[in-house]
């Protein structure tokens, strides 16, 4: 469950008794004791409050104003993007290129609507849902190119796919493309809607049903195939095979949700928000396994990244493999516009991982992937908490991969190093324009490797004591 930064305070209570008599504590450990034993209503949080907090702040700023704190507002940058998706909605037929682009939704399930995502653009789209390339790409290009596809919807049973004619059978097909594909794509009326936006789907543009679909020759990625004509191999192992043979992970999570994978029986399709969560999951929880095997990292070190106004810092201690994802909030953000103070939320898993969905969503499983990955690629171990600030500069969504790029960027980043935990977390404080002491009040890893004393620091102090009588 979430804990509210009340909560969080209350639970560490004991926390805030803390002496400096920690194994380890030197006089630098006094500037984090002041810190903790602040007043809540310090200056620092003052500072982090919201211009205005009424509802009707839109109906007095009218998007010039910038009341609610956003240096932009969404509503005009969606109004805009709207306005440019208006000649998609002329026909009933779109003529064009698909990335290849398939959307399964999840309203209604396991009744849902299936179909393609087609741009009316006679050239190459692949970039369109390639999101591994989109780093250090502005929101404007990527709602740009995204608000251009449109999307068809065609009723189906997630079980009874393969009993739902032509049109999911050739959705299917474009799925497990490899480059793009053209696509007459036929609906029963004109296209409606604006910009589709989520904090775990990358954005689109306007939908209607389909009447009649036609997809051009499609070339699969022989190795997605391999996997797809493979009806005696379950998804996971399907899933991580691909993964380990260079398949990227967009790839992988297209093909998943159009049930390409498993044993035939049970294949079925999967909404399109709850596949890129699954193979992150999978993936990920397959390649902390492996870094539970290495042996643990000798430093203390902070890696970070910058993008679309989301700061990351990761910090990995010398540990035993051990994870939280922490997102902070601005006031007038994407998650928290009417709020007056940030908003921390925060998910940890222990060295068993964890049994249960994390509250803060699939942003929790893609960052975890991208740790994964580097520790995999050293052969190291570490427990690693992954730290974001999302500012008023994030003005919207625009999928879950961000997270994920994001901290893979941080990753292909030299880390600073640092010899002691408090190091590592005055570097984080000065990077951060949110109190270290709500972070460190909110993580439950944190208060762990600060408060938390173990039997090597019983027997490091037993062996100080015998070397100083001798």
């Amino acid at each position: 469950m979430r804990k509210t930064y009340e909560a969080a305070a209350a639970s560490s209570k004991a926390a805030m008794n803390f002496t400096g008599n920690h194994a380890g504590a030197t006089v630098q450990d006094n500037w984090l004791l002041s810190i903790l034993k602040s007043s809540s209503n310090s200056a620092a949080e003052k500072q982090i409050v919201t211009r205005a907090s009424r509802d009707s702040i839109c109906v007095v700023c009218k998007g010039a104003r910038f009341l609610c704190g956003k240096t932009r507002c969404p509503l005009m940058v969606k109004v805009n993007y709207y306005l440019k998706s208006v000649p998609l909605m002329a026909s009933e037929d779109i003529a064009g290129v698909s990335p290849p682009s398939v959307f399964i939704g999840r309203m209604g399930y396991p009744h849902v609507y299936a179909g393609p995502l087609v741009p009316p653009i006679a050239e190459d789209t692949s970039l369109y849902d390639l999101p591994e390339l989109w780093f250090g790409k502005s929101i404007d290009e990527i709602v740009g190119f995204r608000s251009l596809l449109v999307r068809g919807k065609h009723p189906v049973h997630v079980q009874k796919f393969n009993e739902a004619g032509k049109i999911v059978e050739q959705t299917r097909e474009l799925a497990l493309a490899e480059n793009s594909v053209d696509i007459e794509l036929n609906l029963t009326k004109k296209p409606r809607g604006s910009l589709f936006l989520s904090d775990d789907v990358q954005p689109f543009g306007p939908s209607a049903p389909i009447r009649d679909l036609h997809v051009g020759n499609a070339r699969f990625d022989h190795r997605i195939e391999k996997a797809y004509y493979d009806t005696d191999l379950r998804a996971l192992p399907a899933v991580l095979e691909l993964y380990n043979r260079g398949v990227m992970v967009t790839r992988i999570q297209r093909a998943f949700s159009v049930g390409a994978f498993g044993v035939e029986k049970n294949r079925r399709l999967v909404p399109t928000r709850w596949s890129i969560t699954a193979v992150d999951d999978i993936v990920s929880k397959s390649l902390a396994e492996q870094v539970k095997t290495f042996p643990e990292i000798n430093e203390y070190r902070v890696y970070e990244s910058r993008y679309l106004d989301n700061v990351f810092e990761v910090l990995m201690i010398p540990d035993i493999w051990r994870y939280e994802a922490m997102e902070a909030w601005y006031p007038g953000t994407v998650w928290n516009p009417n709020g007056k103070t940030t908003a921390i939320f925060s998910d940890y898993e222990g060295n068993n991982g964890r049994t249960t969905y994390a509250a803060i969503g699939g942003c929790y499983y893609s960052a975890r992937l991208a740790v994964c990955e580097q520790l995999v690629k050293e052969r190291r171990q570490a427990t690693v908490i992954v730290l974001r600030e999302a500012r008023p500069g994030y003005i919207m969504p625009v999928g879950v991969w961000q997270v994920r790029e994001n901290v893979r960027n941080a990753m292909r980043q030299k880390p600073f190093m640092f010899k002691t935990l408090s190091g590592a977390l005055q570097f984080i404080a000065d990077r951060f324009e949110i109190p270290l002491r709500r972070w460190i009040l909110q993580s439950e890893l944190l208060k762990n490797a600060l408060f938390q004393k173990k039997i090597t620091d019983f027997f490091a102090a037993t062996q100080a004591s015998a070397k100083a009588q001798a």
